[in-house]
């Protein structure tokens, strides 16, 4: 995967992803479409995986089939949002091993500070996936990226459902090889690194906890 930046247009995402942005969508339907545009990223983030053939019989005959090459891969989700999307991608890979990273942002600084960790064994032989819906400014994902890294993986990708130019820039300026799979690349930050025009807070909305006063805190 060569792109460092994939905003992924197919139709079905786009259309999901505008009922999100609704503020008068409910929680049980905003985690519906999280998870479904979950499935839908899955497909791109994993395009290319590596592919061997083995020996089998169908009904009729034999042949070789295709098989996945390699250790099941791992899905990190930045908590807690990511895990709306974590589920999406565990319909396409139920036998991926999945860890979690803790982050929240300081109102403050807006940098990331870390509560949770908690990640796969033998990540060094694994793909790894990052999941977190929004990158605004970009410090939680950088540092969530960054944990990830300390394992020595095979690869890594990040998937989010929204981004903001100033979070992709920040984010490919620490990690520069690290391809970022969105479904919209959206105008930019307010002043209190909230993405515009965004679809408020993921976790919120997610699970029902402000009732969608606030904004993007990831």
């Amino acid at each position: 995967m060569e792109r460092k930046l994939i905003v992924v247009e197919h139709p079905l995402v786009q259309h999901k992803l505008g009922l999100m942005r609704c503020t008068e969508t409910p929680s049980a339907l905003f985690r519906r479409l999280t998870k479904e545009i979950g499935m839908l990223l899955g497909y791109e983030a994993t395009r290319d995986l590596a592919i061997g053939e083995v020996e089998i019989e169908t009904p009729l005959e034999s042949m070789r089939a295709p098989r996945l090459l390699g250790k099941k891969l791992a899905l990190v989700s930045v908590l807690r949002a990511g895990n709306g999307l974590l589920d999406g991608f565990l319909e396409i890979l139920p036998s991926a091993r999945v860890g979690y990273v803790g982050l929240y942002r300081d109102p403050e600084t807006l940098t990331a500070v870390r509560y949770y960790t908690n990640l796969p064994q033998q990540m060094e032989q694994r793909g790894v996936i990052v999941v977190d819906p929004m990158l605004a400014t970009g410090h939680s994902s950088v540092e969530a990226v960054t944990l990830v890294k300390e394992t020595a993986p095979a690869w890594v990708r990040f998937v989010a459902l929204v981004a903001a130019p100033e979070g992709v820039a920040h984010f490919h300026d620490r990690h520069p090889d690290v391809p970022i799979i969105t479904a919209a690349l959206d105008r930019e930050l307010d002043e209190h690194g909230y993405i515009l025009p965004g679809l408020g807070d993921a976790g919120d909305r997610l699970y029902g906890t402000k009732a969608h006063r606030s904004k993007e805190t990831e």
